[in-house]
């Protein structure tokens, strides 16, 4: 299997390439749009065919490159049945497989960070958006968020999964690649609680600033802005 984890520094964005090896076909999880040029020489290094990229949810603090990534390889593009994108051409429901080339991943609808996030499980990783972070969880105060409903996805179904599971998200601050569910239970500050009030209330008082570019992301990533759109503005 072919797994790549790159990094986008200014977001701290992590996008996923995946394929289950050299010639065949692959799929992408959460492209930056700066990086678009990186993602197709590196595609094109490994003799990969792009047939499928998904976004866990609409980002705020990056455009994605979903669009830009369709719009040069013709791929399919990918959230879940609750995303707002106006450019998708699948959209997933839970428990649906998404399948490639001798790879299948299955979408868990994980809402809380906002209210069309969705993970996607595979084999023995899972990828978690900004649902489950490593040593943290996302943000619940904007995008339809809700801390209730972000207890339910982390203790109800991420939680859930197998302890050896690898947990991939979609954002680090603090230079972490990955880590497990067990060591997430156990060491996770914001999931040492006993009760969907309390995890809540920690949610409450986080009293934290909006992304900076969430003005222009949202927006821009529910259109499905493309590179050139940027160069227009």
């Amino acid at each position: 299997m072919i797994f790549k984890q790159l990094f986008d520094k200014k977001s701290s964005t992590y996008t996923y390439i995946i394929s289950s090896g050299k010639g065949r076909e692959a799929l992408i999880i959460d492209p930056v749009i700066e990086h678009t040029e990186k993602y197709l020489n590196l595609l094109k290094e490994l003799d990969l065919k792009l047939v499928k990229v998904i976004d866990t949810h609409i980002h705020a603090d990056h455009i994605s490159g979903l669009n830009e990534l369709a719009k040069q390889t013709s791929c399919s593009k990918i959230m879940g049945e609750r995303s707002t994108s106006e450019v998708l051409d699948i959209k997933v429901k839970d428990n649906e497989k998404i399948k490639i080339e001798n790879i299948e991943l299955k979408s868990i609808y994980t809402p809380g960070h906002t209210d069309c996030s969705y993970s996607f499980f595979m084999n023995d990783r899972v990828f978690t958006g900004d649902t489950l972070l490593i040593n943290g969880t996302g943000r619940t105060d904007f995008q339809n968020g809700s801390s209730y409903d972000a207890y339910d996805s982390l203790f109800k179904k991420l939680l859930k999964l197998p302890e050896k599971t690898l947990v991939y998200p979609a954002h680090d601050y603090n230079g972490k690649t990955h880590s497990t569910i067990e060591n997430e239970k156990n060491n996770n500050p914001r999931l040492q609680v006993k009760s969907a009030e309390e995890y809540a209330d920690v949610m409450s008082n986080l009293k934290l600033s909006n992304p900076k570019m969430m003005d222009i992301a949202v927006p821009a990533n529910k259109k499905g802005i493309t590179l050139q759109d940027l160069e227009n503005r």
